[in-house]
């Protein structure tokens, strides 16, 4: 039913201390307390033990106010507005290509609600103006790191990032659905797969869709793949390209290991690997071992490739 602070008082459940509103809103602790003071715009409540907190509503309607302050709105003038007009206010500021923070915060108000149909009008709509390619760099994945932020913090369940995380992959599989069978004549062959116990699976399937957008063949063998189950059933696969990414710790996973298992068993393949534990392993380039930093330098790299 509770949650420790750091000075061991207790606060209920599912609410927000003022450190959690500054890492999910950017609004520091002191400005928040003079908006409060000045402006009585957010007045926390208290625990029996005198413990300020902030509840779900609080949390939406800051995200609101750091948006339109963010936007050169005046405090003095958003304390004036009343709950309609900071709606509308936000609303105009969604129309713009750049005001990614208006579909960041939507996406958290809909997680923190549970709210499936407002998670899901919100992605299509990002899809439907942006593209899904933008929309997966510049809404989702930023929209993921807030809400990991949070998850560490301890402000949100795990079940708030499974909620979420299914509806962004049903997302994926109909996009993806709709490239199967865009193959060009000069098509690469890509395998995709993640090793054991890396279940964070939104990435391959964002290159899944990447991949195959641009007409390339793409053979998805999905997450938590052994590597002796990867050899024995595809030993006789002879893919241009293989991707894996690897951004949970496994301290007991020897990188370099698994990266000359790779090498060995499809020796014509190039390696594509990515995320955070290949990236500060000690893995040496080569023209057929690529370390991708990021999605941009992967895109990158399929723009290149003959069309």
């Amino acid at each position: 039913m509770f949650k420790t602070l750091e000075n061991n008082n207790l606060k209920p459940l599912g609410s927000f201390s003022i450190k959690d509103i500054e890492a999910v809103t950017g609004i520091k602790g002191h400005t928040l307390r003079m908006w409060e003071q000045r402006y009585g715009i957010v007045v926390p409540k208290r625990t029996d033990t005198n413990i300020r907190y902030f509840d779900d509503s609080d949390l939406k309607k800051l995200l609101s106010i750091s948006l339109l302050n963010n936007h050169g709105f005046k405090i003095s003038e958003i304390a004036k507005m009343n709950p309609e007009d900071i709606t509308k206010e936000v609303l105009k500021l969604s129309s713009s290509n750049h005001a990614h923070e208006v579909q960041i915060n939507a996406l958290i108000t809909a997680m923190l609600e549970f709210n499936e149909i407002a998670f899901s009008q919100q992605l299509s709509a990002c899809f439907i103006q942006f593209g899904i390619e933008y929309t997966l760099l510049q809404v989702v994945f930023p929209f993921l790191n807030e809400i990991g932020i949070l998850w560490q913090i301890g402000s949100i369940q795990p079940s708030h990032e499974h909620f979420v995380t299914n509806i962004i992959k049903q997302k994926l599989y109909v996009a993806i659905d709709g490239q199967v069978g865009r193959i060009n004549a000069s098509s690469k062959r890509f395998m995709l797969f993640l090793p054991e116990n890396e279940k964070h699976s939104i990435g391959l399937l964002f290159a899944n869709y990447l991949i195959r957008s641009r007409g390339h063949e793409v053979l998805y063998l999905g997450q938590e793949v052994p590597l002796n189950d990867l050899k024995d059933a595809f030993k006789h696969e002879n893919p241009d390209f293989i991707l894996t990414l690897m951004t949970c710790a496994q301290p007991h996973i020897d990188k370099i290991e698994f990266v000359d298992f790779l090498r060995t068993n499809w020796p014509k393949s190039t390696l594509l690997l990515t995320g955070s534990q290949f990236l500060m392993a000690n893995i040496s380039q080569s023209e057929k071992v690529h370390l991708i930093q990021n999605f941009e330098s992967f895109i990158q790299l399929l723009n290149q490739l003959p069309n």
